[in-house]
């Protein structure tokens, strides 16, 4: 339980805090932190880890009203179901019926995204939901 929290929100604040120095010293800069979709709507047997992401996401928009005045954009992808090492072993055919797109998401999608923050200079405070529209649903 510690550890999660330890790795998904206390490194991800200690992360930001020695980019945003750097950031202040450059005069600028962005940061997209990475969340997940479990910590905008929760899911049950993972409430330590929607705990995390959702930390995530007033960290992420508080830190970017905090820095916004030395050019300094945060924001946050959520992912959904992306093909990675950690979901690897869900039963994936069963839960693609309940994603509108009909499919898990892949790595690039969720960079592809990520991508999009960073270069988008008017952008912060956003947390951009790359789920293939399971959020819709639920």
């Amino acid at each position: 339980m510690v550890s999660q929290l330890h790795t998904n929100l206390l490194g991800t604040m200690l992360t930001c805090k020695a980019a945003v120095k750097n950031m202040i010293q450059q005069e600028g800069g962005a940061i997209v932190n990475v969340g997940s979709i479990v910590g905008l709507k929760g899911n049950s047997g993972q409430s330590v880890y929607s705990a995390s992401k959702a930390g995530l996401v007033g960290f992420s928009r508080s830190l970017a009203k905090e820095v916004a005045r030395k050019n300094i954009r945060v924001n946050m992808v959520a992912p959904g179901f992306i093909h990675t090492d950690m979901t690897a072993h869900l039963k994936e055919e069963e839960l693609k019926k309940a994603i509108p797109l009909g499919r898990f998401g892949e790595p690039h999608e969720v960079a592809k995204a990520v991508v999009f923050l960073l270069e988008s200079p008017y952008v912060t405070g956003h947390v951009l939901v790359v789920d293939g529209g399971l959020q819709l649903l639920i």
